[in-house]
């Protein structure tokens, strides 16, 4: 099912990609400045969003995601580093990072608090940390209806969890929410965070 997931993703993002939803992504990671961790890079979807940054990090658990990022890779402009690891256990020495970005993952990992852990230990005091995710939405029915659907939807689109409440889960962190931008109903947030350190 992860090798059926890894080569339906791009094919299923294409028409999203082409519209607001790419403009959502660019704004966010050309953000980045500095060393860039990026947690959960998929089929490298961000990486020619990347301009200011010094060389990026990213970290990727589904080998077969990984395959469909090379040929981004090759055309990017910034140095990119891949390894194969997760969130929640992650290889770096504290401090290491001056931005850390995610997009479309907090939904898969299985421990997302570990991860967050690992975000504030290897990101320097005053980090950036930028997320664009789907969440919960906070309407009953729909609400409901992510519920219902999480169990297969996991299944088919390697863990993803339609109902996991992200926002929640950052505030619980000890990151510092900066500033919180809807789009879609709700559906999806972008989420911008500072490590206190």
């Amino acid at each position: 099912m992860t090798k059926l997931f890894s080569s339906l993703y791009d094919i299923a993002m294409k028409p999203l990609e082409k519209t607001r939803f790419e403009k959502i992504r660019a704004n966010l990671v050309r953000k980045a400045e500095g060393r860039v961790l990026e947690i959960g890079y998929g089929t490298g979807a961000n990486f020619r969003y990347y301009t200011n940054v010094e060389r990026v990090d990213a970290i990727e658990p589904n080998p077969e995601m990984s395959k469909h990022a090379k040929k981004r890779i090759k055309k990017s402009r910034t140095t990119i580093y891949t390894y194969q690891e997760k969130a929640e256990q992650l290889s770096f020495p504290n401090d290491s990072f001056d931005t850390v970005v995610a997009t479309l993952v907090f939904c898969t990992i299985p421990e997302p608090e570990k991860a967050l852990e690992e975000i504030r230990r290897t990101s320097k005091p005053g980090a950036k940390i930028l997320l664009f995710e789907h969440v919960k939405v906070d309407q009953k029915m729909v609400g409901k209806t992510q519920d219902a659907l999480t169990p297969v939807w996991k299944k088919v689109c390697d863990g993803c969890h339609l109902n996991r409440n992200t926002l929640h889960t950052l505030k619980q962190s000890g990151l510092i929410i900066e500033k919180v931008t809807p789009y879609y109903g709700g559906l999806f947030l972008t989420i911008e965070c500072c490590n206190p350190g």
